[in-house]
């Protein structure tokens, strides 16, 4: 561990009126989460909560590419090809592994997020992704802007979507959060708008004011002073085609859907999607249709633990990253598709009951 490490916090905070800023700085890594970033979060929150002189929480990332390009993806990485590698590594392995602990209270963190009593205001500026949009698209006020870029890109690495991810797609829509959870694709923040994963949208170089007046006037007087109409959104002018072919029963069969439509989205959306890992793309189907009947946040980051898990001793996850991020050849050889062992992924744990407890 570096020097700089030690004496620089991975979490800031800062008050600000009746305000409190909570600031990722991570800057070099687009503010990536990690297990100690995640209880530093939570533990703040806590005390705040109990504050009666705190009247908002105000998330944001250091630095200017983003506010969180999702979780620690090297670390992960480590795990799942221990993992994965052995044939004889079973559920309590993974359970036992520093990702899977991680995961445990990062998933505790987003169910805290949803149900925050305070104002919890999320700048989802730059990139947000992955753990990103868990610890942002759960809360009660959540602002884009002109530079948001959001995704849920964990198909593409060989994984599914967590963070209580594929309860907010479940819900969004004309087969839009499908569109997004199943191609990885970018969204910008009028989508994300038109898609009921954000609230407001504030231009991008007002932010610094924007934040200033949420400690100075409170929340409803600096949203009413510097939100603005958001851009039409232009995935949404796609809806009708997307809807049709996303309600397909199997992922070769909405690729088929996607080719069919015969335009240039369509069919980059069609190719997109058959680049991902064939497993992690049933998956996150069947994720998201479950999901979609779930009463309670917190019913889907049960489900989406147990996956989650399984990821890690699923070879695909290991070649993802090694792929996109490790070797970064773009060139990922996806183990062989098995329709039954989807099954496995959802199989219940011992220590589902106590999970969110």
């Amino acid at each position: 561990m570096s020097e700089q490490s030690v004496l620089v916090p991975s979490v800031l905070t800062e008050e600000n009126g009746s305000a409190r800023s909570l600031i990722l700085n991570r800057p070099k890594s687009i503010n990536a989460i990690d297990h100690e970033m995640a209880t530093e979060i939570a533990e703040r929150l806590d005390e705040w909560a109990g504050d009666d002189a705190v009247e908002a929480v105000v998330l944001y990332g250091a630095g200017e590419r983003g506010l969180c390009a999702g979780g620690d993806i090297v670390a992960i990485h480590r795990d799942a090809s221990a993992l994965s590698g052995n044939p004889d590594s079973t559920d309590l392995d993974a359970e036992n592994s520093p990702s899977a602990k991680f995961w445990f209270d990062e998933y505790r963190l987003n169910a805290a997020i949803s149900r925050y009593p305070k104002r919890y205001v999320a700048i989802m500026d730059g990139i947000v992704m992955g753990g990103g949009v868990g610890v942002s698209a759960h809360g009660n006020v959540r602002v884009v802007t002109d530079r948001t870029r959001l995704a849920m890109p964990e198909v593409g690495i060989g994984f599914v979507p967590d963070v209580g991810g594929t309860h907010l797609l479940s819900r969004v829509p004309d087969g839009l959060g499908l569109y997004a959870g199943l191609t990885a694709g970018h969204l910008r923040g009028a989508d994300a708008i038109a898609m009921g994963l954000a609230d407001h949208f504030v231009p991008s170089d007002s932010l610094s004011a924007f934040i200033e007046a949420i400690g100075a006037s409170g929340v409803d007087a600096a949203i009413a002073e510097f939100a603005t109409e958001a851009p039409e959104s232009e995935l949404a002018a796609q809806r009708e085609w997307i809807a049709e072919a996303f309600a397909a029963e199997t992922i070769p069969e909405i690729i088929d859907r996607c080719r069919a439509v015969g335009n240039e989205m369509a069919t980059k959306t069609a190719d997109a999607i058959a680049a991902k890992s064939p497993t992690a793309l049933a998956v996150t189907l069947r994720s998201l249709r479950e999901a979609a009947a779930d009463a309670t946040l917190e019913d889907t980051l049960v489900r989406e633990y147990r996956v989650s898990l399984r990821c890690l001793l699923h070879p695909d996850m290991a070649e993802g990253i090694r792929a996109q991020v490790i070797d970064k050849d773009r060139n990922p050889s996806w183990a062989e598709f098995s329709e039954a062992g989807v099954d496995a992924f959802f199989a219940p744990l011992p220590h589902d009951l106590t999970f969110l407890a």
